[in-house]
């Protein structure tokens, strides 16, 4: 099996009632937990919690070689509060954080090859150095045949305002072969009211397939010419922090365990849509059951278990 890379912010999530400290985008993580080969692109501060995610990514299996350190700034920590349905509001602290410094000469392109997947959000998107290394890393990624997909992953308190943030996300969207939206995220992105019609909105460019995600009702699949529904899993959600991150993170997985190419990226998703939707609810819904995201992060037999339940 190829590589999943991600590039961007890996960062400290204190969460009430748990114990100890978890990652927040935590698609390498998953990627790695149900088997795959994973690595993450950024850049970490020379502290005590920098150490903390280079140490929990290697007991994962993630690669963490590309992961850089810096005394220039901290590693970013975010303070996260629950609501009863286990939704959550973010309190970010970076002004920068060592992720925003990862430059762009420290992108090689050689890292990338064909049959690779290149994942990433927007929020390492703010006007930054990092912004010039995901333009690098998609550039070098794409010319060595590596698959693009990007995840809005919208955070409007990092953003100077919602417009700035909205406008970003619609000048990387056609750099992306697959894009990965939530119900939540569709009008404010597109500025179009009717679901349908603003989802067809996002194939501009290099997309090729969107998958629009609506928490535990499932998701569908969209293809130029196509669409795709699944249902969810009923469970008992403690937490959603990381659901949507291992939701992706399934799908990506099981698209890496096909071969997939930028080439071949729609055919897969045209055959093997209800295996790759199924896959991703239940890797998304198991996330959460616990607190914390890699603390409730599931295996892959974990999967296939509440998937043969249903």
């Amino acid at each position: 099996m190829k590589s999943l890379y991600s590039i961007g912010e890996v960062l400290i999530d204190f969460i009430p009632l748990q114990k100890g400290k978890a990652l927040k985008d935590v698609l390498s993580f998953a990627g790695a937990r149900l088997g795959g080969e994973s690595s993450m692109i950024s850049k970490l501060g020379l502290d005590a919690f920098g150490d903390f995610l280079i140490e929990t990514l290697n007991r994962a299996g993630v690669q963490t070689d590309k992961i850089l350190r810096t005394d220039e700034a901290n590693t970013a920590i975010a303070f996260v509060s629950l609501r009863n349905d286990g939704e959550r509001d973010f309190s970010f602290y970076r002004n920068p954080s060592a992720d925003l410094l990862m430059k762009k000469e420290e992108i090689d392109g050689d890292w990338f090859s064909s049959g690779d997947i290149l994942h990433f959000c927007s929020v390492d998107l703010v006007e930054s150095p990092m912004k010039q290394a995901h333009i690098k890393a998609i550039n070098e990624a794409k010319r060595n045949g590596a698959l693009i997909s990007f995840d809005p992953n919208v955070r409007l308190p990092l953003w100077e305002n919602p417009e700035y943030c909205r406008e970003t996300i619609l000048s990387f969207i056609p750099k992306a072969h697959l894009l990965k939206i939530s119900d939540e995220e569709l009008s404010f992105i597109t500025n179009i009211d009717h679901e349908e019609n603003a989802i067809r909105s996002l194939f501009v460019g290099d997309v090729r397939a969107v998958i629009y995600t609506k928490g535990a009702t499932g998701a569908e699949l969209y293809l130029k010419n196509d669409k795709f529904t699944s249902k969810g899993y009923r469970v008992d959600v403690q937490d959603t922090t990381g659901a949507g991150d291992a939701f992706i993170g399934g799908f990506l997985y099981q698209l890496l365990s096909k071969q997939v190419t930028p080439y071949n990226l729609e055919d897969i998703c045209n055959t093997n849509h209800h295996e790759l939707l199924q896959f991703a609810n239940a890797v998304g819904a198991l996330t959460t059951t616990g607190k914390g995201a890699i603390s409730s992060l599931p295996e892959k037999e974990q999967v296939l278990k509440l998937i043969n339940s249903y």
